[in-house]
């Protein structure tokens, strides 16, 4: 990405993140106090499962919300995190009867996700898109979730960084004053955009400066110069991670990743949530999912405290 913040300003925003203590969350950091006990730094890591892994089923109608849920129970996952794109709507009834189908086979909901970007020109369509979002919140309150995706979004051309920026934190702060009051976290994710480099998700989580603030990790989405510089990135996020995306290779360099290496610093950095698959394999989603599962399950069993 052409337009982004100079690399000094991120080592000051990265340092001011390294200085927090291994195992506070981003809240912590902000005005809280870790737990007399450490509890604050005992890493607990859960399996999830995103929608958009069934999209090639998703998309043309042979699954439904209800039937992915299923899927989850089937493939014994811990959490499954509901992809907004193939909710049927927003209407009561509706969202209530997945909440209801949830419970009755025992599965939790990690998030839920709208397509919502805030990278918007126009004022008009910046307040369109906050209401958006606190519509989404509405609905992942009414869901029993905790946790909704957003997007940054793509920067136009001709457009700085910085402006870009000035737009996301316009329409963010206020949509997580609001999820606050529904007690929904709200994670941008390093998508394709402003947010593909570090610097710009801890320069957004620092203005907007709040603890419903955070960052839906995905561990495959910088840009970076190298494989080296991929981890740094990842690496660097953490503290304000609230919800993750996994699949096992970059998408800038397509190589395998070490997830040995990223678990590690997930668990020194205490973190508590889901590492949630959201699989691009080429193989079928049918068999690809499950073994991407595995793996993970492996892993937090390796390095949780669960």
């Amino acid at each position: 990405m052409a337009n982004t913040i100079g690399r000094r300003k991120f080592l000051n925003v990265a340092g001011a993140a390294a200085m927090v203590p291994i195992g506070l969350r981003a809240a912590d950091a902000r005005g809280g106090s870790a737990d007399q006990d450490d509890t604050a730094k005992q890493p607990r890591l859960f399996t999830g499962l995103c929608a958009y892994s069934f999209r090639s089923e998703l998309q043309p109608g042979r699954m439904t919300m209800e039937d992915f849920i299923r899927k989850g129970v089937d493939l014994r996952t811990e959490g499954v995190d509901m992809t907004g794109y193939w909710w049927r709507s927003l209407e009561p009834a509706y969202v209530v009867s997945l909440r209801h189908l949830a419970f009755k086979n025992g599965v939790m909901f990690s998030g839920a996700a709208c397509g919502s970007s805030m990278v918007q020109a126009d004022a008009a369509r910046r307040t369109q898109v906050l209401n958006e979002i606190k519509g989404w919140t509405d609905a992942t309150a009414m869901l029993g979730a905790p946790h909704l995706r957003i997007f940054a979004g793509r920067v136009p051309a001709g457009v700085s960084v910085a402006q870009a920026l000035d737009w996301c934190v316009e329409i963010m702060k206020p949509a997580c004053d609001y999820a606050a009051t529904k007690g929904v976290t709200l994670g941008v994710e390093n998508h394709d955009g402003v947010t593909q480099k570090a610097d710009v998700c801890l320069e957004l989580m620092r203005r907007v400066d709040s603890p419903y603030a955070g960052i839906n990790l995905d561990i495959t989405n910088f840009v970076a110069d190298s494989d080296e510089d991929q981890y740094r990135q990842i690496e660097a996020c953490i503290p304000y991670a609230t919800h993750t995306h996994i699949r096992d290779h970059f998408g800038d360099s397509h190589h395998l990743i070490d997830f040995d290496r990223v678990w590690q610093m997930f668990a020194k950095g205490g973190y508590k949530g889901f590492m949630s698959v959201e699989y691009e394999g080429q193989e079928d989603a049918n068999t690809g999912v499950p073994k991407l599962l595995d793996r993970i399950r492996e892993l937090n069993r390796k390095y949780s405290s669960t």
